[in-house]
């Protein structure tokens, strides 16, 4: 979809960069360097609840949909706001819902 403003309006709000053709999104260097080694703490946590001792499966299960519920909110709401903002500011869904780079 292009831009209602014109090609000097997506000079202004890219400033000369160009789409990530397809990189952008959930796969990135950063989401696997979040899973894999910084949210190591938490599965050995989650590990321990069900494992450890003293051992009770109805609050380890508590606490993991805790987790799982506190995961999704803020991944559905950073989803949301990432969209809305993509919408608002620079005239189109974002990557990968839209086309990739400016309009």
């Amino acid at each position: 979809m292009p831009s209602p403003a014109g090609p000097a309006a997506l000079e202004a709000l890219y400033h000369g960069y160009e789409g990530t053709a397809g990189v952008t999104g959930f796969p990135n260097t950063g989401t696997w360097l979040i899973f894999a080694v910084i949210l190591v703490p938490v599965y050995v946590m989650i590990i321990a609840w069900f494992v450890g001792s003293p051992r009770n499966t109805k609050t380890g299960l508590l606490g993991v949909s805790y987790l799982v519920g506190l995961t999704t909110s803020m991944w559905v709401g950073m989803f949301f706001l990432t969209v809305l903002i993509g919408i608002v500011f620079y005239g189109g869904m974002p990557e990968p819902i839209g086309p990739v780079g400016p309009g």
